[in-house]
């Protein structure tokens, strides 16, 4: 087996902790004896998954209430994944949000904080893990996109661009690690049954059943790519063969197919 293979023994950071893809990964972590360190805004659920995890799992776990859109609250995680002691081994970027509104339509301020959230958010732990990881020799580093970076989206431009920016930037990033022993993976799921949409106070009404993901099969299938050493992970067959469907297509032709969605 890999180094890759294995999972690193220290502490394994996750954003958005509480709910959707955020708590499956916690929760893979934490049945592999992983020790966690759980990140979101809302101090007494983080408090009451840690107690839920620590009874179930026997393993160690602090928690760490932030709000990542500002810049105190990405400091504070940021200081955290740089510790030297009791080191995290791995990080995954899962905090973020989205804006269901065509651009223009929602406050600017709005889409000002899904950019520091989902953008800024990413690039700053990121630079923190990247400094700690490379210095120990080993780590990895999981980026949560989506397949909506992929494609122009008009009613949730910003998000769309910022998903593109993660995945590309992510790859950029892997580049520089290569022989470091840190790893660095831009999972890119797409419709996934989470709180996320519900947060967003999106209608999917309109989206086919076909198109919805398992939030356990992407943390399954993502790690598994990340673990694999690969750099982008799209989980299920069917988003792979869309996404390849789209890079053959022009771009004419898809934005005119997504201008009718």
């Amino acid at each position: 087996m890999s180094d890759l293979a294995r999972p690193s023994p220290g502490y394994a950071l996750v954003t958005g902790a509480t709910a959707g893809l955020g708590a499956s990964f916690v929760r893979r972590f934490a049945a592999e004896g992983r020790d966690l360190v759980l990140v979101a805004r809302t101090l007494d659920r983080l408090e009451s998954m840690a107690a839920d995890l620590r009874d179930q799992f026997a393993v160690q776990v602090e928690v760490l209430a932030a709000d990542l859109s500002t810049a105190d609250g990405c400091a504070a995680v940021a200081a955290r994944v740089a510790q030297a002691e009791r080191p995290v081994d791995t990080l995954v970027n899962n905090a973020g949000i989205g804006l269901y509104r065509a651009f223009g339509k929602a406050p600017l301020a709005d889409e000002r904080r899904l950019l520091d959230l989902n953008v800024g958010s990413v690039l700053a732990l990121t630079h923190a893990a990247v400094g700690a990881m490379t210095t120990r020799g080993h780590g990895e580093i999981i980026n949560i996109s989506s397949v909506a970076g992929f494609v122009p989206r008009g009613a949730s431009a910003t998000y769309a661009a910022g998903k593109a920016w993660v995945t590309s930037f992510s790859e950029g990033i892997s580049l520089l690690l290569s022989g470091t022993g840190v790893s660095i993976t831009a999972i890119c799921p797409g419709f996934t049954r989470t709180e996320f949409h519900a947060r967003a106070k999106a209608d999917m009404s309109a989206t086919p059943s076909w198109l919805w993901l398992d939030a356990d099969r992407v943390v399954a299938e993502g790690l598994a790519d990340a673990r694999a050493g690969r750099v982008i992970s799209v989980p299920s067959k069917r988003y792979k063969a869309l996404l390849l469907l789209v890079r053959v297509l022009p771009r004419s032709v898809v934005r005119w197919v997504l201008s009718r969605r």
